[in-house]
């Protein structure tokens, strides 16, 4: 339960004794102290389960502990004692739910078995698994396909996402919108257009061998932190790190290695980062291209004196196309607007440039501080345009890398899960199951929303998720969801999408991935996909929270086979019985990347898909890799015009992943209590005549006849550059309108929200 705001700005390292503590207050608070040896013996290890937390990459040679403070909690978070049978459903109708925290919701434990809203009562019901399919079935066999959306969330292994993504085109739609959508989308549009391939083009052995890296719009010290421990190493080679970033993290500043003994014992920390910077949110453009102008700038001079070239002409000259035009660009944007557009002095990006331009072998690491702007899509294709002008794409120790979020929701558009039909393989799907799947692309999730806002979606599959936390424009999103005529929810614990029901609504419990999922071949094993593009095996080790869970492609296939005509070339039955031949399918239909998928299971460190890349071969339309030129030297909505207008940034605490909330301690910048917060930088909260700790209304400063706005937040000073401010995500989803999206992409423009800031009269006493 939430409580009065603390806020004292944190100190310590990451990492270190804070982490430790934190993980035994989950275990104990979870019931679940009993997972704590399996973590040591299993989490991400060959033989072992992978983590359902971030899609870090899994080392070879794994630590001894491998896994990171927020692996450990959503572990703990799966593996609780806390039970949420029909007996709660008794006693707590969906209205009262309605007010409960997102926290106090799925703190309540793992759900036992399937339910059915009751309208009559305002309760949820239990029903049997037969019942729910049959009905489920019955209904969606009278909707135009076109009008049912198939939603993934990211954690679904790659046998179920598979079997998910030929449902719903058997079914007869490609509405497959994933969580992907909101937040790397943009990497899938940018990275094809720029070096033709839609993922990063690091693996982690380039960490080995790099001698800089650039960091842009990511906190690895809560949304990657396993990541710290090849930073770190990284560091101790004496390489440089240079980070981009509004806030000042800890993650980025210091680490202390729990891992090794003798620095918990000195908590003598780690420098990560040896250049931090902090630009206005949305301003990342502008810095890269003041960069790239220094870079022009120094090339000339060592042109004229005849000494070493800055730029890397052989690799322009064979390998990229679009140079020439890509460099009048930069040499004709003026100094004057690159700095006033970032916020950051010449010296900081001559500081950069300087390291970046003597290096020979740079990763470059992004997250959704690149991807969620309206300019997403350019944002990320400059930064190509920096690693090009130096060839640092394909080469030992170099490349792309973003840091994507869910544990498999790259793996999920590997196998399918895509609204965009020319990523998928129709033709083969068609002729090895007998079919003719729809030609046209389905909608995405923004699209989604905007059909149920239209009235256009009679019924909506979650596999997994929160979708109507997760999305912009909440309130319209939960007004129009109660019109939908289907909603089934496949899930774990709790959460608002199941309690915002539509006309009839299901609740499907699931297994989670630690646990041992035993079908009629024995025991499975699933597969997913890490930020590297390398393919792991995931064995569960734990009896399964309730007797009456099924597994996600026992849930899938019931569902399926309630719904289509019997078709002998797709023996749901057969696949849920053994896995394996569903990664025998996967293979038939992917073969260029999951060559001898089931002999390849257990290969240290995961077997990486090829990336043609990594190999400088470029699968673009031009056959090279491609200079983009951006519209604009700021990604924002706002255009910088207003100076009472802000950017607000949405972003995760320390104690959350993505929607699921542990508690309300961002420990890693000093924040308790609460999660009604603003962050902000002094100057702009005196100007809005907001007190030292006081109360603010942020609304949102766009005209377009809808009023967003949200009082209650509590003000602290943070070090956060003037015109920018921060807030937490999901509670913060009202204030971004749905038409406030990436170009291209389609992704929410969640980093650089334009609002307006004033005092809130009616909220109670300040900062204790």
């Amino acid at each position: 339960m939430a409580e009065k705001l603390r806020y004292t700005p944190y100190r310590s390292p990451t990492g270190g004794w804070g982490s430790v503590k934190s993980l035994v207050s989950h275990a104990t608070g979870q019931g679940a102290v009993h997972a704590s040896a399996s973590l040591m013996r299993d989490h991400n290890k060959t033989g072992g389960y992978m983590c359902t937390s971030c899609a870090w990459a899994k080392p070879a040679k794994p630590h001894a502990a491998e896994f990171c403070e927020n692996g450990a909690k959503a572990t703990f978070w799966d593996l609780t004692s806390k039970r949420v049978t029909p007996a709660f459903f008794a006693q707590h109708s969906v209205s009262d739910l309605l007010e409960w925290s997102d926290f106090d919701l799925e703190d309540q434990g793992r759900l036992t078995q399937p339910m059915r809203y009751d309208p009559a009562s305002d309760r949820y019901l239990p029903i049997s698994w037969e019942a729910a399919f049959s009905e489920i079935g019955q209904r969606l066999q009278g909707y135009d396909p076109a009008s049912v959306v198939f939603y993934a969330s990211g954690r679904a292994a790659l046998e179920t996402s598979f079997m998910y993504q030929l449902f719903a085109r058997l079914y007869g739609t490609n509405n497959l919108p994933d969580s992907s959508n909101m937040c790397h989308e943009t990497t899938s549009v940018a990275l094809p257009q720029s070096i033709g391939t839609p993922v990063g083009t690091v693996l982690l052995e380039d960490y080995e061998k790099t001698d800089c890296i650039l960091s842009f719009g990511q906190n690895v010290g809560t949304n990657s932190p396993r990541l710290l421990h090849n930073l770190q190493k990284v560091r101790e080679r004496d390489v440089p790190i240079i980070v981009f970033n509004p806030l000042r993290e800890r993650g980025w500043e210091e680490f202390v290695n729990p891992q090794r003994p003798g620095q918990m014992v000195t908590n003598r920390p780690t420098r990560i980062a040896t250049q931090y910077y902090q630009p206005r949110a949305g301003a990342d453009i502008a810095v890269m291209m003041g960069i790239a102008k220094l870079l022009l700038e120094w090339d000339d001079a060592a042109k004229a004196k005849g000494g070493a070239p800055i730029l890397d002409h052989a690799f322009i000259a064979e390998h990229t196309h679009g140079f020439e035009a890509f460099e009048a660009n930069v040499r004709d944007t003026g100094w004057e607007e690159i700095l006033a557009a970032c916020g950051l002095p010449r010296a900081d990006l001559e500081n950069a440039a300087r390291v970046y331009g003597h290096a020979r072998s740079v990763i470059a690491i992004y997250g959704m501080g690149l991807t969620q702007h309206k300019l997403g899509v350019d944002t990320v294709q400059m930064l190509i345009n920096l690693l090009l002008m130096r060839g640092n794409i394909g080469r030992p120790g170099a490349g792309i890398c973003p840091i994507r979020g869910h544990s498999n929701v790259q793996g999920q558009r590997t196998v399918g899960i895509a609204e965009k039909v020319a990523l998928v393989p129709l033709d083969q799907m068609a002729e090895r199951y007998r079919f003719q799947p729809p030609r046209e692309d389905g909608m995405n999730t923004v699209e989604a929303c905007e059909a149920i806002v239209a009235g256009k979606v009679r019924a909506f599959i979650g596999l997994g998720g929160n979708f109507v936390r997760a999305i912009p424009e909440r309130r319209l999103m939960e007004e129009k969801w109660r019109d939908l005529d289907l909603s089934v929810q496949i899930a774990t614990k709790l959460n608002r999408a199941h309690l915002v029901t539509g006309k009839c609504t299901y609740l499907l419990p699931t297994m989670v991935r630690s646990e041992i999922d035993t079908q009629a071949s024995g025991p499975q094993i699933v597969t997913m996909e890490d930020s590297t593009t390398c393919i792991h095996a995931s064995r569960g080790k734990h009896k399964p929270a309730s007797e009456d869970l099924l597994s996600e492609p026992a849930i899938v296939a019931g569902i399926a086979k309630a719904t289509l005509p019997a078709n002998p070339a797709v023996p749901w039955d057969t696949w849920v019985a053994d896995y394996a031949l569903v990664r025998d399918e996967i293979e038939a239909c992917f073969p260029k990347d999951f060559r001898d998928f089931n002999q390849r299971l257990d290969q240290p460190g995961g077997f990486p898909r090829p990336v043609a890349a990594r190999d400088r071969r470029w699968e673009t339309e031009s056959g090279k890799a491609n200079f983009k030129i951006p519209k604009a030297l700021h990604a924002s909505f706002d255009d910088g015009t207003d100076p009472n207008v802000l950017r607000l940034i949405t972003l995760r605490s320390n104690d959350q992943f993505n929607t699921t909330v542990y508690g309300y301690a961002d420990r890693l910048r000093g924040i308790h209590g609460s999660r009604m917060v603003v962050m902000m930088n002094r100057q702009d909260r005196e100007r809005a005549g907001v007190g030292e700790g006081g109360f603010a209304r942020i609304t949102t400063a766009v005209d377009d006849g809808i009023t967003r706005s949200m009082a209650g937040f509590q003000v602290i000073d943070y070090d956060i550059p003037p015109g920018t401010i921060a807030a937490y995500f999901p509670e913060c989803n009202p204030l971004i309108p749905l038409w406030h999206y990436a170009e291209e992409s389609k992704t929410p423009a969640a980093k650089s929200v334009p609002v307006k800031i004033e005092r809130d009269e009616t909220t109670g006493a300040s900062v204790a």
